[in-house]
């Protein structure tokens, strides 16, 4: 397999120019669903599985569950700051440098998992109750210089949830842990 098979084994999220109804519907669900998805993908590995990265100089399991959590949080923030500011300014953050610290490289993976589900079902909640108005309103990335819609946010966040799960799901499957 290829390093960018590795890097990327469901693609690169491809933002939508039209995004339907029905698409959203189907999103929400993947992300309320992601946190169930996640821990059928981490149940029952050991502590050594957990700190296998998933590629060569790639983060651990570990790093990925917890760096979903801090990913997450801050994606939910934007949420509530483009619903609530026009057109924000959000907030960049070290993922790499997160990933980095102690809790992110030693903690139980299972405070993460608690957090996301908590999470994934507030913010599902609210964006159940988001207007077509809303979905159009937008954050400003000051990193990459462009605004994004919240539907193409929640895009990225589903498509980033599956992303990380098949990291874990390519690593068990080529080490045999399935």
């Amino acid at each position: 397999m290829n390093k960018d098979n590795l890097s990327y084994p469901i693609g690169e999220y491809e933002p939508k120019e039209y995004i339907s109804d029905e698409q959203k519907t189907e999103w929400i669900k993947a992300l309320e669903e992601a946190p169930a998805l996640l821990q059928n993908a981490i149940g029952g590995l050991t502590d050594n599985q957990l700190d296998t990265p998933y590629r060569p100089g790639g983060w651990t399991v570990r790093q990925v569950v917890h760096h979903l959590a801090d990913s997450h949080m801050n994606s939910y923030i934007r949420f509530k700051l483009s619903l609530t500011e026009e057109t924000p300014a959000i907030r960049p953050y070290d993922e790499k440098g997160w990933a980095a610290l102690a809790d992110s490289k030693t903690a139980d993976p299972s405070g993460s998992l608690s957090l996301l589900k908590a999470l994934h079902g507030r913010w599902t909640a609210l964006l159940r109750s988001m207007t077509d108005e809303q979905f159009k309103r937008s954050f400003y990335h000051p990193d990459t210089k462009q605004s994004i819609t919240l539907e193409n946010a929640l895009g990225l966040y589903v498509w980033h949830s599956h992303h990380h799960i098949a990291h874990i799901t390519g690593l068990a499957g080529r080490m045999g842990w399935n």
